[in-house]
């Protein structure tokens, strides 16, 4: 790793761990930081982003991308820009690989499907979710529940879209795992998330843009005559014409994909090295406490990310085929909950036990972590048993 800015996150200075953990030899020449990403790694939940939907649902082809490969591509990404501004590395990891994992199956879908049937309970948001996983979810220690991630780590899932409370956003409208977790462990929830947490969210944004444009070509929802007239987009078409007049259309896609992700890492690079100039940190807590988001694009930069998502909303994600799978998933999502809900003896017999003495929201929120946990073919499969006449002991 080169050396850290001042700004960065420096693994000597952590807070530590919500429970503590005796020193041991057997884990290696690995800093906390460096941890925490393996342990994420290492998790079940981090497998089964394997067969948990991006966009397209994955039976229609292998691929395309799936929540895993998208995590994958935002590390990259990020580990990029953070080595170049002096960051983290292995802490902007671990929040990239971090940041879909409670992820319900079907992508967006899912996540809808059980906002909806989890409304009279309190909702579900799949932010929210992931600190579930990370704080409570997983069962691997013998000491403790979840992976015990540092605190920064676990602010930085918390907060990487920027804070939870300001003026106008109390505590009356934290979600009730991240208010809990705040309640043991003071996460600065009024302040923004240090540079590596927002690398990962920036991270995000270009990985999923260039990459769901790949994917869209790739299935033949969108065509590259609809691109030409597109911010950037459109120029980087006209010059890949020019240098490879007969290239083949996979490799256009690629080459566009590969460009589109350098003109965004370089105009974050530029832009953020003039904040950081005039901001001139000497912490992580004067990143804290910038009053905005240190790590940023510039105004033509982030005008055109709003006009390719525009896009991609009305030509890609809601396409009619994506529109139907979409329909699909939902329903499949909703009628298992509702189904578990009403009869929580069909669920597996280690998930009834966690129901004893608990209350109908309580209830509810822990079908809610059953079918969130599935992966797409796993629900699949699911409702197959529950719904579909077959043989009883299937």
């Amino acid at each position: 790793m080169s050396q850290l800015a001042p700004y960065a996150s420096f693994p000597d200075h952590s807070r530590g761990r919500l429970h503590a953990e005796p020193k041991s030899d057997i884990r290696g020449p690995r800093d906390i930081f460096q941890r925490d990403r393996d342990r994420i790694i290492h998790s079940i939940a981090f497998r089964r982003l394997r067969h948990k939907t991006q966009v397209f649902i994955s039976p229609d082809g292998d691929h395309y991308r799936v929540r895993l490969t998208h995590s994958l591509e935002v590390a990259q990404i990020g580990r990029t820009i953070a080595r170049a501004l002096g960051l983290n590395e292995d802490l902007t990891e671990a929040l990239c690989l971090a940041h879909d994992i409670g992820h319900p199956p079907f992508g967006h879908a899912g996540e809808d499907a059980l906002e909806a049937a989890m409304k009279p309970f309190g909702g579900f948001d799949h932010n929210e979710q992931s600190v579930r996983v990370l704080t409570l979810l997983e069962e691997k220690y013998a000491s403790f529940d979840g992976l015990n991630l540092t605190g920064e780590t676990l602010e930085g899932v918390v907060k990487h879209n920027g804070p939870l409370i300001t003026n106008s956003h109390g505590k009356a409208a934290l979600r009730p795992t991240i208010e809990a977790l705040n309640s043991k462990w003071d996460l600065k929830l009024d302040l923004y998330a240090p540079a590596e947490a927002q690398v990962a969210n920036m991270s995000d944004d270009i990985a999923y843009l260039a990459h769901d444009f790949n994917d869209g070509l790739r299935a033949g929802l969108l065509q590259l005559d609809q691109l030409e007239g597109l911010p950037v987009v459109g120029d980087i078409l006209v010059n890949l014409h020019k240098l490879y007049p007969n290239c083949e259309q996979k490799r256009l896609v690629h080459e566009l994909s590969r460009r589109l992700i350098s003109y965004f890492v370089q105009d974050i690079l530029n832009e953020t090295v003039l904040a950081l100039a005039a901001l001139n940190p000497q912490s992580v807590d004067d990143i804290r406490s910038a009053g905005k988001p240190v790590i940023c694009h510039s105004a033509a930069a982030a005008d055109t990310l709003s006009q390719l998502r525009t896009f991609l909303f009305k030509y890609s994600w809601r396409h009619f085929k994506v529109n139907r799978m979409t329909s699909k998933s939902k329903h499949l999502l909703t009628e298992l909950f509702e189904r578990l809900l009403d009869e929580p003896n069909l669920l597996p017999t280690e998930w009834q036990a966690g129901l004893e003495n608990k209350d109908g929201v309580q209830k509810a929120r822990i079908i809610a972590d059953y079918v969130a946990s599935m992966t797409d073919r796993y629900a699949l499969l699911e409702y197959e048993r529950i719904f579909e006449p077959g043989p009883i002991l299937s």
